[in-house]
Protein backbone atom coordinates (compact mmCIF):
# COMPACT_ATOMS: atom_id res chain seq x y z
CA UNK A 1 0.00 0.00 0.00
CA UNK A 2 1.84 2.85 -0.99
CA UNK A 3 -0.09 5.27 1.13
CA UNK A 4 0.16 2.93 4.36
CA UNK A 5 2.50 6.25 5.92
CA UNK A 6 0.15 8.66 5.27
CA UNK A 7 -2.48 6.37 6.47
CA UNK A 8 -0.88 5.58 9.80
CA UNK A 9 -0.56 9.55 10.23
CA UNK A 10 -3.90 10.59 9.82
CA UNK A 11 -5.48 7.28 11.47
CA UNK A 12 -3.06 7.80 15.07
CA UNK A 13 -3.75 11.85 14.34
CA UNK A 14 -7.46 11.16 14.66
CA UNK A 15 -7.13 8.63 17.91
CA UNK A 16 -5.73 12.08 19.67
CA UNK A 17 -8.02 14.15 18.92
CA UNK A 18 -10.80 11.35 19.65
CA UNK A 19 -9.81 10.29 23.33
CA UNK A 20 -8.87 14.45 24.00
CA UNK A 21 -12.35 15.01 23.03
CA UNK A 22 -13.73 12.43 25.34
CA UNK A 23 -11.60 13.21 28.51
CA UNK A 24 -12.02 17.35 28.05
CA UNK A 25 -14.85 18.20 25.14
CA UNK A 26 -12.38 19.78 23.27
CA UNK A 27 -9.87 18.87 20.82
CA UNK A 28 -7.50 21.52 22.16
CA UNK A 29 -4.97 22.91 24.61
CA UNK A 30 -4.64 26.73 25.68
CA UNK A 31 -1.20 27.83 27.68
CA UNK A 32 -1.43 28.45 31.19
CA UNK A 33 0.99 31.75 32.79
CA UNK A 34 2.30 29.69 35.65
CA UNK A 35 3.37 31.32 39.31
CA UNK A 36 6.57 31.75 39.76
CA UNK A 37 8.82 31.17 42.78
CA UNK A 38 10.68 34.09 43.31
CA UNK A 39 13.66 32.52 43.24
CA UNK A 40 13.80 31.44 39.75
CA UNK A 41 15.53 34.71 39.00
CA UNK A 42 16.68 33.88 36.11
CA UNK A 43 13.27 32.85 34.36
CA UNK A 44 10.38 35.15 33.19
CA UNK A 45 6.56 34.68 32.38
CA UNK A 46 6.41 30.73 32.40
CA UNK A 47 4.04 29.32 30.40
CA UNK A 48 3.10 25.89 30.32
CA UNK A 49 2.97 24.07 27.03
CA UNK A 50 1.79 20.43 28.02
CA UNK A 51 -0.63 19.76 30.18
CA UNK A 52 -0.96 15.21 31.15
CA UNK A 53 1.38 12.62 30.93
CA UNK A 54 4.80 12.84 30.94
CA UNK A 55 6.20 15.07 28.14
CA UNK A 56 9.92 15.92 27.27
CA UNK A 57 12.97 16.56 25.54
CA UNK A 58 11.48 19.67 24.27
CA UNK A 59 13.63 21.01 21.51
CA UNK A 60 13.53 24.07 19.39
CA UNK A 61 13.69 24.40 15.43
CA UNK A 62 16.81 26.18 14.11
CA UNK A 63 14.32 29.43 13.78
CA UNK A 64 12.93 29.05 16.91
CA UNK A 65 9.30 29.23 16.21
CA UNK A 66 8.51 25.30 16.62
CA UNK A 67 9.41 22.58 19.36
CA UNK A 68 9.89 18.55 19.22
CA UNK A 69 9.13 17.04 22.05
CA UNK A 70 8.00 13.23 23.08
CA UNK A 71 5.23 12.36 25.44
CA UNK A 72 3.33 9.35 26.62
CA UNK A 73 0.03 11.39 27.11
CA UNK A 74 -2.69 8.85 28.16
CA UNK A 75 -5.42 11.05 27.13
CA UNK A 76 -4.01 10.96 23.65
CA UNK A 77 -4.14 7.27 23.84
CA UNK A 78 -0.86 6.67 24.27
CA UNK A 79 0.75 3.76 25.98
CA UNK A 80 4.48 4.91 25.81
CA UNK A 81 6.60 7.79 24.13
CA UNK A 82 5.43 9.13 20.80
CA UNK A 83 7.16 12.21 18.80
CA UNK A 84 4.79 15.14 18.11
CA UNK A 85 5.97 19.00 17.54
CA UNK A 86 4.46 22.56 18.29
CA UNK A 87 4.31 25.81 17.10
CA UNK A 88 5.33 28.01 19.71
CA UNK A 89 3.55 31.00 19.05
CA UNK A 90 -0.26 29.34 18.11
CA UNK A 91 0.42 27.45 21.40
CA UNK A 92 1.23 30.78 23.09
CA UNK A 93 -1.20 32.89 22.31
CA UNK A 94 -3.92 30.60 23.86
CA UNK A 95 -5.49 29.13 20.50
CA UNK A 96 -7.04 26.43 19.78
CA UNK A 97 -4.12 23.56 19.18
CA UNK A 98 -2.82 20.49 19.21
CA UNK A 99 0.46 19.03 18.79
CA UNK A 100 0.89 17.18 15.75
CA UNK A 101 2.35 13.61 15.52
CA UNK A 102 5.04 12.94 14.15
CA UNK A 103 6.23 9.01 14.36
CA UNK A 104 4.40 6.33 13.64
CA UNK A 105 2.68 5.24 16.64
CA UNK A 106 4.34 2.09 16.62
CA UNK A 107 7.08 0.62 18.99
CA UNK A 108 8.68 3.63 21.61
CA UNK A 109 10.60 6.39 20.25
CA UNK A 110 13.08 9.07 22.29
CA UNK A 111 15.44 11.82 21.54
CA UNK A 112 13.91 13.58 18.84
CA UNK A 113 15.71 17.20 16.81
CA UNK A 114 14.66 19.45 14.12
CA UNK A 115 16.95 19.56 11.10
CA UNK A 116 18.22 22.68 9.87
CA UNK A 117 15.23 23.08 7.11
CA UNK A 118 12.91 23.20 9.80
CA UNK A 119 10.55 20.86 8.18
CA UNK A 120 11.78 17.52 9.04
CA UNK A 121 12.64 15.96 12.53
CA UNK A 122 15.15 13.58 13.29
CA UNK A 123 14.22 10.96 16.21
CA UNK A 124 15.46 7.38 17.77
CA UNK A 125 12.25 4.41 17.24
CA UNK A 126 12.24 0.90 18.04
CA UNK A 127 9.17 0.07 15.59
CA UNK A 128 11.60 -1.73 13.54
CA UNK A 129 11.97 -4.20 16.13
CA UNK A 130 7.91 -4.41 16.67
CA UNK A 131 5.06 -2.58 16.52
CA UNK A 132 4.07 -2.72 20.15
CA UNK A 133 5.28 -0.95 23.13
CA UNK A 134 8.45 -2.54 24.09
CA UNK A 135 7.96 -4.72 27.92
CA UNK A 136 9.29 -2.74 30.87
CA UNK A 137 12.82 -4.20 31.80
CA UNK A 138 12.53 -6.37 35.36
CA UNK A 139 14.52 -3.94 36.92
CA UNK A 140 14.38 -5.35 40.82
CA UNK A 141 12.82 -2.40 42.05
CA UNK A 142 16.29 -0.65 40.85
CA UNK A 143 16.44 2.89 38.97
CA UNK A 144 17.19 1.97 35.86
CA UNK A 145 17.20 3.21 32.10
CA UNK A 146 16.43 1.07 29.34
CA UNK A 147 19.26 0.96 26.23
CA UNK A 148 16.57 -0.99 23.90
CA UNK A 149 18.89 -2.78 21.48
CA UNK A 150 16.13 -1.74 18.68
CA UNK A 151 16.65 1.84 18.25
CA UNK A 152 17.68 3.34 15.05
CA UNK A 153 17.54 7.09 14.16
CA UNK A 154 15.10 8.31 11.74
CA UNK A 155 14.09 11.34 9.61
CA UNK A 156 10.54 11.84 9.89
CA UNK A 157 8.43 14.96 8.18
CA UNK A 158 5.86 16.90 10.34
CA UNK A 159 3.00 14.79 8.58
CA UNK A 160 4.76 11.77 10.33
CA UNK A 161 6.28 10.64 7.51
CA UNK A 162 9.45 8.95 7.58
CA UNK A 163 11.81 9.78 5.22
CA UNK A 164 15.02 8.05 5.39
CA UNK A 165 16.29 6.00 7.74
CA UNK A 166 20.06 6.79 9.13
CA UNK A 167 21.19 4.01 11.36
CA UNK A 168 20.82 0.36 10.74
CA UNK A 169 22.79 -1.76 13.33
CA UNK A 170 22.71 -4.23 16.09
CA UNK A 171 21.92 -2.23 19.32
CA UNK A 172 21.17 1.00 20.69
CA UNK A 173 21.39 3.90 18.34
CA UNK A 174 19.60 7.45 19.58
CA UNK A 175 20.04 10.57 21.16
CA UNK A 176 20.81 12.53 18.07
CA UNK A 177 20.77 15.93 17.87
CA UNK A 178 22.16 18.48 15.10
CA UNK A 179 24.91 20.86 15.10
CA UNK A 180 24.19 24.43 15.07
CA UNK A 181 26.34 24.63 11.91
CA UNK A 182 23.85 22.69 10.37
CA UNK A 183 26.59 19.94 9.10
CA UNK A 184 26.07 17.15 11.89
CA UNK A 185 24.38 14.99 13.72
CA UNK A 186 25.68 13.78 16.87
CA UNK A 187 24.55 10.54 18.25
CA UNK A 188 25.09 8.01 21.08
CA UNK A 189 25.52 3.92 20.17
CA UNK A 190 26.62 0.70 21.74
CA UNK A 191 27.89 -0.51 17.97
CA UNK A 192 31.26 -1.14 19.48
CA UNK A 193 30.50 -3.09 22.84
CA UNK A 194 30.08 0.36 25.17
CA UNK A 195 27.53 3.88 24.78
CA UNK A 196 30.14 6.24 23.01
CA UNK A 197 29.57 9.11 20.93
CA UNK A 198 29.69 9.35 17.51
CA UNK A 199 29.51 12.23 14.71
CA UNK A 200 27.95 11.93 11.28
CA UNK A 201 27.10 14.34 8.39
CA UNK A 202 23.43 14.80 7.78
CA UNK A 203 22.78 12.20 5.50
CA UNK A 204 23.86 9.27 7.93
CA UNK A 205 27.86 9.05 5.88
CA UNK A 206 31.18 9.56 7.41
CA UNK A 207 30.37 7.96 11.06
CA UNK A 208 33.23 9.11 13.39
CA UNK A 209 33.91 7.53 16.92
CA UNK A 210 34.48 10.38 19.04
CA UNK A 211 34.45 8.84 22.98
CA UNK A 212 36.48 5.25 23.88
CA UNK A 213 36.39 5.33 27.67
CA UNK A 214 34.50 3.04 29.02
CA UNK A 215 31.06 3.73 30.27
CA UNK A 216 28.06 5.80 29.08
CA UNK A 217 28.54 8.93 27.22
CA UNK A 218 25.19 10.31 25.87
CA UNK A 219 22.71 12.88 26.18
CA UNK A 220 25.21 15.50 23.84
CA UNK A 221 24.76 19.10 22.76
CA UNK A 222 26.86 21.51 20.72
CA UNK A 223 28.22 24.70 21.95
CA UNK A 224 26.31 27.17 20.07
CA UNK A 225 29.37 27.81 17.29
CA UNK A 226 29.27 24.11 16.83
CA UNK A 227 33.13 24.15 18.40
CA UNK A 228 32.32 21.69 21.46
CA UNK A 229 30.58 19.37 23.02
CA UNK A 230 28.90 18.71 26.55
CA UNK A 231 27.56 15.71 27.61
CA UNK A 232 26.66 13.02 30.11
CA UNK A 233 29.55 10.31 31.58
CA UNK A 234 29.48 8.12 33.91
CA UNK A 235 33.10 6.43 34.38
CA UNK A 236 32.83 3.20 35.99
CA UNK A 237 36.11 2.10 38.19
CA UNK A 238 37.04 -1.35 39.90
CA UNK A 239 33.97 -3.67 41.01
CA UNK A 240 31.65 -1.02 39.43
CA UNK A 241 32.70 -1.79 35.69
CA UNK A 242 31.63 -5.62 36.13
CA UNK A 243 28.49 -4.40 36.95
CA UNK A 244 28.47 -1.78 34.67
CA UNK A 245 29.09 -4.25 31.83
CA UNK A 246 26.02 -6.84 32.98
CA UNK A 247 23.15 -4.28 33.00
CA UNK A 248 24.63 -3.32 29.64
CA UNK A 249 24.60 -6.86 28.28
CA UNK A 250 20.81 -6.52 29.33
CA UNK A 251 20.32 -2.86 27.83
CA UNK A 252 20.41 -1.46 31.31
CA UNK A 253 22.57 1.10 33.14
CA UNK A 254 22.47 2.66 35.98
CA UNK A 255 22.03 6.71 35.48
CA UNK A 256 22.50 7.51 39.59
CA UNK A 257 26.54 8.07 38.76
CA UNK A 258 27.13 10.80 35.73
CA UNK A 259 29.26 13.87 35.74
CA UNK A 260 28.94 16.61 33.08
CA UNK A 261 31.86 16.38 30.37
CA UNK A 262 33.01 18.38 27.57
CA UNK A 263 35.31 18.05 24.69
CA UNK A 264 35.67 19.69 21.42
CA UNK A 265 33.72 18.73 18.40
CA UNK A 266 36.23 16.23 17.21
CA UNK A 267 36.94 14.73 20.84
CA UNK A 268 39.91 16.07 21.64
CA UNK A 269 40.55 18.15 24.89
CA UNK A 270 38.19 15.88 26.88
CA UNK A 271 37.40 17.64 30.28
CA UNK A 272 35.20 16.61 33.38
CA UNK A 273 33.74 19.49 34.67
CA UNK A 274 31.38 18.45 37.72
CA UNK A 275 32.28 16.66 40.40
CA UNK A 276 29.19 16.98 42.56
CA UNK A 277 28.19 13.21 42.82
CA UNK A 278 25.07 11.63 42.22
CA UNK A 279 23.10 12.11 39.04
CA UNK A 280 24.35 15.05 36.74
CA UNK A 281 22.73 15.26 33.61
CA UNK A 282 20.91 16.66 30.97
CA UNK A 283 23.36 19.54 29.60
CA UNK A 284 22.92 22.08 27.74
CA UNK A 285 25.18 25.53 26.73
CA UNK A 286 24.23 28.41 28.06
CA UNK A 287 24.03 31.28 24.77
CA UNK A 288 27.73 32.79 25.72
CA UNK A 289 28.93 29.35 25.17
CA UNK A 290 30.89 30.09 28.41
CA UNK A 291 28.58 28.12 30.78
CA UNK A 292 26.88 24.94 31.00
CA UNK A 293 23.05 24.46 32.51
CA UNK A 294 22.09 21.03 33.86
CA UNK A 295 19.89 19.06 36.10
CA UNK A 296 21.19 17.41 39.20
CA UNK A 297 19.93 15.80 42.55
CA UNK A 298 23.57 16.12 44.49
CA UNK A 299 21.62 18.54 46.98
CA UNK A 300 18.98 15.83 47.63
CA UNK A 301 19.27 13.53 50.26
CA UNK A 302 16.92 11.07 48.93
CA UNK A 303 17.98 11.37 45.89
CA UNK A 304 14.83 12.24 43.70
CA UNK A 305 14.67 16.24 43.55
CA UNK A 306 16.22 17.11 40.53
CA UNK A 307 16.93 20.87 39.99
CA UNK A 308 18.42 22.77 36.96
CA UNK A 309 22.16 24.41 37.97
CA UNK A 310 24.00 26.52 35.91
CA UNK A 311 28.44 26.57 36.17
CA UNK A 312 30.90 27.84 34.13
CA UNK A 313 33.03 25.48 31.68
CA UNK A 314 36.32 25.78 34.63
CA UNK A 315 33.83 24.07 37.02
CA UNK A 316 33.35 27.34 38.88
CA UNK A 317 30.50 29.13 40.08
CA UNK A 318 28.05 26.56 40.76
CA UNK A 319 24.37 28.29 40.73
CA UNK A 320 20.75 26.92 41.07
CA UNK A 321 18.40 27.99 38.85
CA UNK A 322 15.30 26.38 39.72
CA UNK A 323 13.51 26.11 42.88
CA UNK A 324 10.05 24.41 42.60
CA UNK A 325 9.02 21.01 42.15
CA UNK A 326 11.02 18.08 42.69
CA UNK A 327 12.01 17.12 39.11
CA UNK A 328 13.36 19.76 36.54
CA UNK A 329 15.19 18.68 33.29
CA UNK A 330 16.27 18.93 29.83
CA UNK A 331 17.21 22.88 29.40
CA UNK A 332 17.23 24.33 25.52
CA UNK A 333 18.20 27.88 25.10
CA UNK A 334 16.22 29.63 21.69
CA UNK A 335 18.72 29.81 19.17
CA UNK A 336 18.70 33.79 19.89
CA UNK A 337 19.04 32.89 23.58
CA UNK A 338 15.91 35.05 24.77
CA UNK A 339 14.07 32.12 26.25
CA UNK A 340 14.55 29.00 27.52
CA UNK A 341 12.62 25.77 27.06
CA UNK A 342 12.41 22.64 29.72
CA UNK A 343 10.21 19.91 31.42
CA UNK A 344 8.96 20.22 34.86
CA UNK A 345 6.53 18.28 37.70
CA UNK A 346 5.25 21.58 38.55
CA UNK A 347 1.94 22.73 38.53
CA UNK A 348 0.77 19.52 38.09
CA UNK A 349 -1.99 19.21 40.71
CA UNK A 350 -0.27 16.66 42.57
CA UNK A 351 0.03 14.25 40.01
CA UNK A 352 2.99 12.69 38.75
CA UNK A 353 2.90 14.73 35.11
CA UNK A 354 5.63 16.19 33.38
CA UNK A 355 5.11 19.07 31.28
CA UNK A 356 6.65 21.52 29.10
CA UNK A 357 7.37 24.68 29.98
CA UNK A 358 8.75 28.05 28.56
CA UNK A 359 9.98 31.13 29.76
CA UNK A 360 12.10 34.39 29.15
CA UNK A 361 15.72 34.04 30.37
CA UNK A 362 17.34 36.77 32.69
CA UNK A 363 21.21 36.89 32.52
Amino acid sequence: MKNIGLFLTVLFASSIVTAQDKAHGTASHTTDVVKQNPNEKHFKNIRQLTFGGDNAEAYFSFDGKKLTFQSNNPVWGLKCDQIFWMDIEEAAENRIYQPMPVSNGEGRTTCSYYMPDGKKIIYASTFKGGKECPPAPDTKGRYLWSIDPNYDIFIGDEKGKIVKQLTNNPGYDAEAVVSPKGDKILFTSTRNGDLDLYIMDLNGKNVKQLTHTLGYDGGAFFSPDGSKIVFRANRPQGKDTIEYKELLAQGLVAPTHMEIFVMNVDGSDMRQITNLGKANWAPYFHPSGKKILFSSNHHSPKGYDFQLYMIDLDGNNLEQITHESNFNAFPMFSPDGKKIVFSSNRNNGGTRDTNVFIAEWVD
